[in-house]
């Protein structure tokens, strides 16, 4: 069994304006020489670089260390702020001097491969014998002109949790979570009620692109609704999921306490904080960072509650599946070497090591099928709708303008529909106009 092959991605690159171009050589450059390279790689004390982004700091040092303490080679981990990871990339793909390996969040992958960033490794990629149980979405992220670039890093997928301190308080279940739309705002709006100093009903990260999708994308997908076209190239925000989810947080937008103070503003910064702080009832969540939440129940927090992201349909789900995804840059010195971490890392012992054993979800889908049965059941949850193929990481190269960047349409579509005047059906037109001219 294999993930669900990715026919929709996104790419995320920083605002065009505060970047450095990211390569002068454009698309289908072949970058390093991978013609001779072992079928595992070259493992013989070379030291790698990798760079990576700190929102998953936890999940890649877990991996360096495991690999560093069983391999003659050495990974030299290099953490970058989030915010600096695309002038970082562009001055280094300048200058020659990106690391062995690079990794990145999925949706600016297929940007950097469109622009010569990575090596070619398709045949390497695809002599993986385990290649169709791989996350599927972080290879076809950086696949450019049928060429493969990508595999999978680290894994990361939306999730709905909810405060079960807070559900009790409010007269809910706290064992049961929403399963669709309408209940998602009923609960809200019950823990709303209870008036609490510093308590919402749910948040939403207004201002932040990246965390605007991760959370409102999956509805549409359990609807078994498109986002965005085939190629990327143009928006269907206006279907008729987006207009249920938008309208049940424009609902709790006019409601007392319905959405946590900071919400029209919230850049990305601390948008899990007001959840992790115990202020939330129910909202959309990385899992990533789910897993600290589960560590705090252990030193005395409050108890919390995992489900799959629904849609207007009662039972249906979805999910964001993000993450990073890495590939051998242009510029590595030691292809071999940076390969015999690659292939270690796709290999379900390795997977198991590094992330089952932790908590984390795999991109491997026979480790998430077999390397769970004394994890927490709500980390069984989580991998439960990847395993079924319910799951979407959607592509297009112009992501980054559309809706990352400050004041893209995408942020003025959701800034009208939960806080203005509605106008979904033109913002996705301005949407699609952006989208169209990459």
């Amino acid at each position: 069994m294999s993930f669900k092959k990715v026919t929709r991605s996104l790419a995320a690159v920083a605002a065009a304006a505060l970047l450095i171009p990211v390569a002068a050589c454009g698309g289908g450059s072949q970058g390093a020489d991978t013609s001779n390279i072992p079928k595992e790689g070259t493992d013989d004390g070379t030291e790698i670089t990798l760079w990576t982004r700190s929102p998953l700091e936890r999940q890649a040092k877990n991996a360096a260390e495991a690999y560093n303490k069983s391999h003659k080679n050495q990974v030299k981990l290099e953490i970058i702020p989030n915010d600096d990871m695309e002038g970082k990339v562009g001055g280094a793909s300048q200058t020659d001097s990106l690391p062995d390996i690079l990794a990145g969040d999925v949706v600016r992958i297929p940007y950097w491969a469109s622009e010569g960033i990575f090596t070619d490794l398709t045949s390497q990629i695809d002599g993986l014998e385990n290649k169709d149980d791989l996350q599927q979405g972080h290879i076809e992220a950086g696949t450019v002109d049928g060429k493969k670039y990508t595999l999978p890093f680290i894994t990361d997928v939306s999730i709905m949790v909810w405060n079960k301190e807070l559900y009790k308080e409010a007269g809910l279940d706290p064992e049961k979570g929403p399963e669709s739309v309408e209940e998602f705002l009923d609960q809200a709006k019950k823990v709303a009620a209870l008036n609490k100093a510093d308590v919402a009903g749910s948040y939403l990260a207004g201002q932040s692109g990246g965390a605007l999708a991760f959370d409102l994308f999956p509805t549409s997908w359990a609807d078994d609704q498109d986002v965005l076209n085939a190629d990327g190239t143009a928006s269907m925000l206006d279907n008729s999921s987006m207009q249920a989810i938008l309208g049940a947080y424009r609902e709790l937008a006019g409601t007392k306490n319905g959405l946590g103070a900071g919400s029209k503003e919230e850049t990305g910064a601390t948008w899990t904080a007001p959840f992790a702080n115990g202020k939330i009832g129910v909202m959309p969540y990385p899992n990533t960072s789910a897993t600290s939440l589960f560590e705090a129940e252990k030193d005395g927090g409050f108890e919390v509650g995992v489900t799959p992201i629904p849609g207007v349909t009662k039972g249906k789900t979805s999910t964001f599946l993000g993450g990073d995804a890495m590939g051998i840059s242009k510029d590595c010195k030691h292809p071999a070497q940076a390969w015999n971490f690659l292939y270690w890392l796709m290999q379900d012992s390795a997977q198991k090591e590094v992330f089952a054993d932790h908590g984390d979800t795999a991109s491997n889908i026979e480790t998430l099928k077999t390397a769970y049965d004394d994890a927490d059941p709500r980390v069984k949850t989580i991998n439960s709708v990847i395993i079924d193929g319910h799951g979407k990481t959607p592509k297009s190269v112009a992501f980054n303008e559309a809706f990352n960047a400050a004041g893209s349409p995408w942020h003025l579509l959701i800034q009208n529909a939960v806080w203005g005047t509605e106008n979904l059906k033109a913002d996705n037109e301005a949407v699609t106009k952006v989208l169209s001219q990459n």
